[in-house]
């Protein structure tokens, strides 16, 4: 399978992966036929594109790291946990974190079981539903690097939780301002910044959670060299969790649609992680992130330095800009290149990313 833009979406094309709509409801199954009706619902719920299945991509199986029920009811809970608070249920929002503690608990088992695993997707979030989403991404993503990093399971759920409600204070933010399209004022600007503080009073008084996990979520958007909020920390001087954090929130807030800009590409999110190494983010973090995020996810298209063009069938956790790849369009069938292992491939480089017109560039 592959994932395909919602723009560059076309009838018949079949569906590689189930894609689920508000509150979990499965919207399309896996091998489904895509219909014109089907393609201006996905572009209606805002959605970026959905993974297809077709002659280039038929012998490609993408997995996420935690299963897709799993996930979902992650979602919920956190979409409830926000609800119930924006309505002043507190009694029904700490039932849900109930909920949404155990679910950070099965997730760590999860990648526990699969230790050596590769995020290899691209989220297919829609757009109302963004902030449960990003959450718990940034929960997954935060769990990968902190297992990369040795922490004790007992760790891993305080880091786990801390990122799930990292955003939990803005809740406290006017929507007007959330989802504005401009950019914003000084004024608004200082209000969204308040959320890392707000959620971190909020959490403290209110719930009985570890004091790491609300730490973590007072300084998520402190940065390495001192530039970041609330209290300008700098280095180790910002707790471990908070500086995992920011790294996995900067990711997946960069490949994800949002008011004031579109999503980019996941090789141009993990370069922006690298280029601020040290800078912005923990180098020994920024480390391990690399190690288990591909910035070419499964079923990527790309163009190669020697014209060929490709398709992402493996991804080396030691060398995440070298991948295998399938060779599109060739007279031989399954002609494969390993920019990592084939020494004659090691003067080959990615230079572009396809993400749309494929049919087109292969004439197929």
């Amino acid at each position: 399978m592959r994932f395909v833009p919602s723009v560059c979406l076309q009838e018949g094309m079949v569906i590689g992966k189930d894609l689920y709509g508000l509150d979990g409801i499965l919207l399309l199954k896996e091998g489904q036929s895509i219909s014109e009706t089907n393609i201006n619902r996905i572009l209606s719920l805002g959605f970026q594109g959905i993974y297809i299945v077709d002659k280039i991509s038929q012998d490609i199986y993408i997995q996420n790291i935690i299963d897709d029920t799993l996930r979902q009811k992650t979602i919920s809970a956190v979409k409830h946990i926000f609800n119930c608070l924006e309505n002043q249920d507190e009694k029904q929002a700490e039932m849900n974190l109930m909920d949404a503690m155990q679910y950070v608990e099965d997730i760590i088992d999860e990648i526990l079981n699969n230790k050596h695993a590769i995020i290899n997707m691209v989220d297919l979030k829609f757009f109302d539903d963004y902030t449960y989403y990003h959450c718990v991404n940034v929960s997954v993503i935060s769990v990968v690097v902190g297992m990369g990093l040795d922490l004790s399971r007992e760790d891993l759920c305080k880091l786990g939780l801390g990122a799930l409600l990292h955003d939990i204070g803005k809740v406290f933010v006017p929507k007007e301002i959330l989802n504005k399209e401009g950019h914003l004022t000084v004024e608004e600007m200082a209000i969204v910044q308040n959320h890392s503080e707000d959620g971190y009073n909020y959490l403290r008084e209110k719930w009985e959670i570890p004091i790491k996990s609300y730490i973590a979520v007072l300084f998520h958007h402190e940065r390495y060299n001192g530039t970041g909020y609330p209290r300008g920390k700098e280095k180790n001087d910002i707790q471990l969790f908070s500086r995992i954090i920011a790294v996995a929130d900067v990711y997946d807030a960069l490949i994800s649609d949002r008011p004031y800009r579109k999503a980019v590409l996941p090789s141009d999110a993990v370069e922006y992680v690298m280029g601020g190494s040290g800078l912005f983010f923990d180098p020994d973090i920024v480390k391990v992130f690399v190690q288990k995020v591909a910035p070419y996810p499964l079923g990527t298209c790309v163009r190669l330095s020697n014209g060929k063009v490709g398709i992402v069938v493996g991804n080396y956790e030691d060398a995440c800009l070298r991948p295998k790849l399938k060779l599109l369009n060739h007279e031989d069938e399954d002609v494969y290149i390993d920019l990592k292992n084939d020494p004659d491939s090691w003067n080959v480089t990615i230079v572009e990313n396809i993400v749309d017109n494929v049919e087109e560039i292969l004439n197929i």
